[in-house]
């Protein structure tokens, strides 16, 4: 893989990186974590989970990424050769992750496609199941839903297109488009929710705080989920992206940017959303409640309701949230590939248009079984899966090894030397004990939580997809490499 690979300019990098933090969960999932975690009295907890886990960890990434500029993998064999094997368990999971993530994509480019004539019709939830995420009915799990599958060959076509390109002429040349767009089209959709009759309602219901949640340690939790989830943090494509980063760049500044960018993006999303259904409530006589929803459910069902309601403004309205969730989607994507990417490249010698060749075919394959009968169901099952048991504890993990065994001060130059705000002792400490020990108590909640809520399906899956990772890492991890040499 070409080592001289380089974002051109800084804004190039900072639009890359805000693509890779935003994405379709800041649209369908913030909103709903907000409200059902304490209302306005969760941004407590939610601003101190950036404070003291999101930005420290982070400037981590940003620091190792910067100064190693070598894959994630080739990395941890440097620190320790028996941590090989943790690298690749890593970015294997979230190459994972891409491949039902770009089938998402898929729904939604299916539903683009229908928003301009409302093509689902008056019963979204039916259209949804019959044609596009499917249920979870195992009764025919071999059903091919093609709408699903052309939508997302076809998206990852384009993927292959941008991908095989430099760092800096495709992902970088394509973030500094999309992203700015991205941001025009999400601030007409909003802006014009809020005039929507109802939208206060919204407001005040999603902003009513309980303070009593605060007692909660689930309302912590969620929030500091909700800060792994929405800032990628520990997944190696933070670092990843760091890795092209020419010198003299401010990365604490970076990251300050990229955090505040990220945050303020996905309350005012928030906002948005509940305006919309505030203006739902009112006109359909429905209690808020009823409502409100997360993830497949408020994208692909309740909103197409709404847009129903709303006559030739929702043929507008639906086209541009559809379109902004594939932007928002597409430029996640590329971050979610690129570790197994530069891993694969690094260790087995190929270029980058081989190695993007090689592994869109695996997701294209991989893209085949997701786009079943049970579809959406399988999605839910490995998202919770990768999210809960796998990646969060080697976030963890990864804690642990920066900490104590490579010794995370050896990066502080290199974070200090052109940023405006600095690191020392404080955020030393934070990574070697606080973020540890709070990742493996949320870890542990979330095990908890994945077990007892399963069945014979749930873990034949779950084996299944231990089993192929394991399986893999240990194969790549014992095979030569060509670049330790270098």
């Amino acid at each position: 893989m070409n080592k001289t690979s380089q974002w051109n300019s800084i804004f190039t990098f900072i639009m890359a990186m805000i693509g890779l933090t935003i994405g379709i969960g800041n649209i369908w999932r913030f909103s709903y974590v907000l409200y059902s975690n304490g209302g306005g009295s969760f941004f407590i907890p939610y601003i101190i989970a950036i404070l003291i886990m999101g930005i420290p960890f982070l400037i981590l990434e940003y620091g190792l990424g910067f100064s190693f500029k070598k894959s994630f993998s080739n990395l941890m064999h440097s620190i320790r050769p028996e941590f090989e094997i943790i690298a690749w368990i890593l970015v294997i999971l979230v190459f994972i992750v891409v491949i039902y993530y770009m089938v998402i994509l898929g729904w939604d480019f299916a539903y683009l496609l229908n928003s301009f004539n409302l093509g689902w019709g008056n019963d979204p939830s039916s259209f949804f199941s019959h044609y596009v995420g499917g249920s979870s009915n195992l009764s025919s799990p071999i059903t091919i839903l093609f709408p699903t599958l052309i939508c997302t060959l076809i998206l990852w076509s384009i993927f292959w297109v941008v991908s095989i390109k430099d760092v800096d002429k495709g992902i970088g040349k394509i973030s500094s488009i999309l992203i700015p767009v991205l941001f025009i089209i999400m601030i007409i959709i909003f802006a014009y929710s809020f005039t929507l009759p109802g939208s206060h309602l919204g407001i005040t219901t999603l902003l009513t705080p309980n303070w009593s949640a605060l007692y909660d340690i689930n309302v912590w939790l969620a929030a500091f989920g909700q800060t792994i989830f929405s800032l990628s943090i520990g997944q190696a494509m933070v670092y990843t992206y760091a890795s092209y980063l020419p010198r003299n760049s401010k990365l604490i500044d970076e990251v300050l940017l990229v955090v505040i960018a990220n945050s303020l993006y996905e309350i005012f999303i928030a906002f948005g959303v509940f305006s919309i259904l505030g203006y739902m409530s009112v006109t359909s006589s429905t209690p808020m409640n009823e409502l409100i929803s997360e993830g497949t459910g408020l994208i692909f069902i309740v909103f197409p309701q709404i847009f129903n309601s709303m006559g030739i403004i929702g043929q507008i309205m639906g086209p541009l949230l559809f379109i902004s969730i594939l932007f928002a989607g597409i430029t996640s994507s590329f971050a979610l590939f690129e570790p197994m990417l530069s891993s694969v490249c690094d260790k087995f010698g190929l270029s980058r248009k081989k190695g993007v060749t090689i592994l869109t075919i695996i997701a294209c394959i991989g893209t085949v079984i997701l786009s079943t009968g049970i579809s959406s169901y399988l999605v839910k099952i490995i998202d919770e899966f990768v999210n809960n048991f796998g990646i969060l504890i080697l976030i963890g993990v990864q804690a642990i090894i920066f900490g104590w065994f490579y010794g995370v001060e050896k990066v502080m130059p290199a974070l200090n030397e052109f940023s405006t705000f600095k690191v020392g002792k404080t955020w030393v400490l934070m990574i070697k004990y606080l973020i540890p020990i709070m990742l493996i108590g949320i870890w542990v909640f979330g095990v908890i939580k994945l077990f007892n809520d399963t069945n014979t399906f749930k873990i034949i899956v779950d084996i299944i997809i231990t089993i192929l990772v394991i399986g893999l890492s240990i194969l790549f991890t014992k095979l030569p490499s060509k670049s330790l040499k270098d």
